[in-house]
């Protein structure tokens, strides 16, 4: 059924992070460890390291930010080769409902997403690798969402899907988030042809 995950938490071999896995391949949820005193606290929020146990090696390239009012909904987003970009993604401030949707055509399962809910005060993080569609809404005011992608931003390659296409049984929990032109008139699923 679209929508639907399970996950398996492990801890990984590395001091600072634990990772969890989903049923959809390549997707990962890290969370660091947040060392805290009185005054204030540290985390470790990137490290090539955390990629091993998986056997990755992503080469980040670019990194981005937003900020973003409370429902507002970025996406369903991907660049298409050879300008994919894989994401690890976090939010600085803020909360938000993060989602990656599988678009690899030969992937047992494409159609399908899986949701992670990222906070601050949890500093935890989500990797999307190429060939999914990703994005996110944000559920607390001036939420400052931080990306680190693979490959250079390119305009041309930009494609998406429509947030709410009922074929992925997305669950926002806001029936109606604040859109940009652009995204309300993405193209649904039935209607895509995948380049991954």
């Amino acid at each position: 059924m679209y929508g639907n995950f399970t996950s398996s938490s492990k801890q990984d071999q590395l001091e600072t992070m634990e990772y969890t896995t989903f049923h959809i391949e390549g997707v990962i949820e890290f969370q660091p460890r947040i060392f805290k005193d009185d005054r204030g606290h540290f985390m470790e929020t990137f490290s090539l390291k955390m990629f091993e146990p998986f056997g990755l090696n992503p080469d980040f390239v670019q990194d981005n930010q937003s900020v973003s009012k409370k429902n507002t909904l970025r996406g369903l987003h991907f660049q298409k080769p050879p300008y994919a970009q894989g994401k690890l993604v976090r939010v600085a401030t803020g909360k938000a409902l993060d989602i990656a949707v599988d678009l690899r055509k030969n992937s047992p399962t494409y159609g399908q997403h899986v949701s992670c809910l990222l906070e601050a005060e949890k500093g935890n993080l989500f990797y999307v690798p190429e060939g999914f569609a990703h994005g996110f809404i944000a559920l607390e005011e001036n939420t400052a969402f931080l990306y680190k992608c693979t490959n250079y931003y390119h305009q041309p390659s930009e494609g998406g899907i429509l947030w709410n296409d009922p074929l992925l049984g997305i669950d926002w929990g806001v029936a109606e988030p604040l859109l940009s032109p652009k995204d309300e008139i993405l193209p649904l699923l039935k209607d895509f042809d995948s380049p991954f």
